[in-house]
C-alpha cells in the first residue's frame, strides 16, 4: 500500500474547497460509484464538488444517485473545462495514469495548475503529490469507504453514497466471487446494507435491465466463442458489423468475457471488440488463479489492469490480432497449465 500526503490533505481540506472528481475513460461500476459517493461525502463535508467524466457510461448505471449532474468531458466540454479550471484539487479515482482519460481530457489535466489525489487499486501508479495506492483492495469503491474511515467519518455514509459504494463494489468484484473479495470486504458491505443500501434493488437495476438488442447480441458473441484446450483458453470476437446489427450501446459488452471464462478448464478468457471508430480493437482478459493478465497485456496489448482482470488494444485487424493472440499462447503454456487447480 503506498499511503502519501493525507495528513497534508486533511489539513487541505478543512475548510470548503472547490472539488473536481474524474473516473477513467469508459467507466464502469467502480469508477462511477466511488466517484459519486465522494462527490456526495465531500458535499456534506462542506465542499462544491463536481464529477467530471471523460465520455458517457452505461445506462445500467445513470440511475445512481447524482448521476444527473455529473459532466461528460466529451460533449460538455466547456461545463467541464470551467469546473476543472475553477477547482483547487482534483480527485483521479479507479485510474493509475493519465492517458486512461483520453488524449483530449488528458491535455488538459496535465495544463491543470493545482495539485491531485489518486485513490486506485491498480498496478504502477504514475506519482501524484496526495495518494492513496492499493492494489490488494478489491476495487476503489471500497477505498473510498476505508477514505471516509480514515477521516473518522463512516457517521456520514447515508443512502446514497452506502447505494454508490455497493454498486461499485458489487460490480467490480464480479457480485464478490472475485479472489480479491476478503473478509473485510463483506464487513463493509454488511454496514452499506445497515446504512440503507438495497442489494436487490441494486441488483436488479444494473444485471437485470437488459434491453432485448443486447440480450441478441449477447447470442451472436457466444456463437463466436472458440476454446484452446490445449492452453485452457477460450476467447470471443464482436466485429462493428455485429454490434451494428444489434444496435450496439455503451455497456452492451459489459462482463461478455466472463462466460468464455466460465467454460470448465479455462483458465484464461479473451473478448476482442472491433472499434472501427477509433481503429482499434479493444481487449479485455480474465483468468484464474496465478496467470497474470495484467503482465500479460502490458506485454503485449498497451494495456494492464490487476492479475485476474485487465484490458488492451490491439491496431491490427480483428483477424491480425487474434492469430497473435493465437500465436502467443504457446510461450505461456506451462503458466497456464500450473495456475490454478481445477
Amino acid at each position: 500500500m503506498i499511503l502519501k500526503g493525507f495528513n497534508d490533505l486533511s489539513a487541505f481540506l478543512e475548510t470548503p474547497k472547490n472539488v473536481v472528481i474524474v473516473g477513467h475513460r469508459n467507466p464502469d461500476g467502480d469508477a462511477i460509484g466511488a466517484s459519486l459517493a465522494l462527490k456526495h461525502y465531500l458535499t456534506k463535508k462542506g465542499h462544491h464538488a463536481t464529477v467530471v467524466m471523460p465520455n458517457d457510461y452505461p445506462d445500467f448505471l445513470q440511475w445512481l444517485p447524482g448521476s444527473e449532474n455529473t459532466f461528460r468531458f466529451d460533449w460538455q466540454n466547456s461545463q467541464s473545462q470551467k469546473a476543472i479550471q475553477k477547482s483547487e484539487i482534483i480527485f483521479l479515482l479507479d485510474f493509475n495514469t493519465l492517458h486512461r482519460v483520453g488524449s483530449d481530457m488528458q491535455n488538459t489535466l496535465e495544463k491543470y495548475q493545482n495539485d491531485f489525489v489518486m485513490i486506485d487499486h491498480h498496478q504502477q501508479p504514475d506519482d501524484v503529490k496526495f495518494m492513496y495506492s492499493d492494489v490488494n483492495v478489491c476495487s476503489t469503491s471500497q477505498m473510498i469507504y476505508q477514505y471516509i474511515e480514515m477521516n473518522n467519518d463512516l457517521s456520514l455514509i447515508d443512502k446514497d453514497i452506502a447505494t454508490c459504494l455497493y454498486t461499485g463494489i458489487m460490480t467490480d468484484t464480479g457480485s464478490f466471487r472475485f479472489r480479491s473479495t476478503t473478509s473485510k470486504t463483506h464487513r463493509i458491505i454488511a454496514d452499506l446494507i445497515d446504512k440503507g443500501a438495497q442489494n436487490d434493488r441494486i441488483h436488479n437495476n444494473v444485471y437485470d435491465s437488459n434491453s432485448y438488442n443486447r440480450l441478441l447480441l449477447l447470442g451472436q458473441a457466444l456463437s463466436n466463442l472458440q476454446i484452446l484446450p490445449e492452453y485452457k483458453t477460450a476467447f470471443i470476437t464482436l466485429t462493428d458489423e455485429e454490434k451494428k446489427r444489434f444496435d450496439f450501446q455503451k455497456g452492451d459488452t459489459e462482463g461478455v468475457v466472463n462466460y468464455a471464462l466460465s467454460l470448465k478448464g479455462i483458465i484464461f478468457a479473451a473478448i476482442f471488440i472491433e472499434d472501427k471508430e477509433q481503429s482499434i480493437v479493444k481487449i479485455s482478459f480474465r483468468s484464474k488463479g496465478t496467470f497474470s493478465v495484467n503482465k500479460f497485456s502490458r506485454n503485449h496489448y498497451n494495456g494492464g489492469g490487476h492479475d485476474n482482470a485487465a484490458g488492451g488494444r490491439s491496431e491490427s485487424t480483428m483477424q491480425e490480432t487474434v492469430d497473435n493472440f493465437c500465436s502467443l499462447l504457446k510461450d505461456y503454456k506451462t503458466e497456464l497449465e500450473v495456475s490454478y487447480e481445477i
